[in-house]
């Protein structure tokens, strides 16, 4: 077991916690929460009846329970929400409520108890959590999820068997689409956008479905935080940008695991795009663990220049490329030198395959594991 960088809130207030299956979620609530009154939605009979009546919630709850309450994949049953918001205002009662997908909380209009619980995020392991045990290339051909770390699993056959449960009992069981087979299909023609902005006309000819039927695949991924998408950077532009979205699976390994390998396929290809992903899984679990609060962008122009990932929130505006050379060449440079001429206040990183460290001017190129290792202390700096 790693110690995870996500803490408890400090408050006693009910808060979600939400990530994707088998980040964690339930091994931490148990670890910091022993007294809890533990409710697991996936045990069947639990679920048939709150189902069927959720106001059977209060009488699982001990006369004058006072520690915090614990109900698991809360997705199963929106309609226990309702309940626990009367239950936090009426007995004012603690809530722990975890999700491994917002699909059914957002498709019913669920009430999330009226603003009055926060929300903390889940994610797959960093490079910081793993320490010592890290290993770069075991994370671009695994990805971080725990398991593959702290059993030395099969990752290939767990990533696999991972995705199987969620077409299974997310989407099959839920009825989430009709025909399994061509969200599998929709799946592996994503991949191949993975770190690209979204063409859902080119992606709908892949994969032979109609484009509005596509569209709403990519939000179900979403939905089942497997996937996320990047919105471009606008603010203050004064060039023509790429509007599109673009789009990445939410871990490094399940990317490869999902990916369709051929002849064809060239490993700077499917490298790159891996790449991206793990710097992006490490950002936004740091970003949401510290509570940092930045949003997480990437700017491409219309003339091809392009910067993969733009950071800007109250701690600052953070401009990052990554590369996968050893070597870092002056025309490497030309997107984050145009990105800073537009935007001085940015500081601007080349994250690459080196060993040490380069500067060149305003822009400083830092080891991918090196750059990774020091996120904690590089996002939260301010400028100056």
């Amino acid at each position: 077991m790693f110690e995870r960088m996500l803490v408890p809130p400090d408050s006693q207030q009910s808060y979600f916690l939400f990530g994707p299956r088998g980040t964690g979620k339930t091994n931490w609530v148990k670890s910091f929460y022993k007294n809890a009154l533990y409710l697991d939605l996936l045990e069947s009979g639990l679920y048939t009846n709150l189902l069927a009546r959720p106001s059977l919630l209060e009488e699982l709850i001990p006369p004058h329970f006072s520690d915090w309450i614990v109900i698991d994949e809360i997705q199963r049953v929106p309609e226990l929400l309702n309940e626990i918001h009367r239950l936090i205002e009426s007995k004012h009662l603690r809530f722990i409520l975890t999700g491994s997908s917002a699909r059914g909380l957002r498709k019913q209009g669920a009430n999330l108890l009226g603003g009055r619980a926060r929300m903390e995020r889940m994610h797959p392991l960093t490079a910081i959590e793993l320490g010592d045990t890290f290993d770069l290339k075991k994370a671009l051909q695994s990805g971080l999820m725990p398991v593959i770390w702290n059993r030395n699993e099969d990752a290939r056959l767990y990533l696999e068997g991972y995705l199987g449960v969620y077409l299974q009992q997310e989407v099959a069981q839920e009825g989430i689409v009709r025909q399994l087979g061509d969200f599998a299909r929709f799946l592996k023609i994503a991949s191949l956008s993975q770190g690209q902005p979204i063409n859902l006309s080119n992606i709908s000819r892949e994969v032979g479905l109609p484009r509005d039927r596509v569209a709403g695949y990519f939000q179900i991924v979403e939905d089942l935080l497997i996937a996320i998408h990047i919105p471009p950077f606008t603010r203050r532009s004064q060039r023509r940008l790429i509007m599109h979205p673009k789009f990445y699976f939410f871990d490094a390994g399940l990317f490869r695991a999902i990916r369709p390998l051929g002849p064809l396929d060239s490993d700077a290809e499917i490298d790159g795009a891996g790449l991206e992903t793990l710097l992006l899984q490490n950002i936004r679990a740091i970003n949401d663990n510290l509570h940092l609060h930045y949003d997480i962008h990437f700017w491409r122009t219309a003339s091809g220049l392009e910067v993969d990932f733009i950071l800007y929130g109250p701690n600052g505006l953070h401009a990052i490329e990554v590369k996968r050379s050893r070597t870092i060449g002056k025309h490497d440079l030309t997107a984050l030198e145009a990105f800073k001429k537009e935007y001085p206040e940015a500081i601007c990183w080349m994250v690459f395959g080196g060993d040490r460290n380069q500067y060149f001017d305003s822009i400083t190129a830092v080891p991918f594991q090196d750059f990774l290792f020091s996120l904690r202390e590089i996002l939260p700096a301010k400028k100056g």
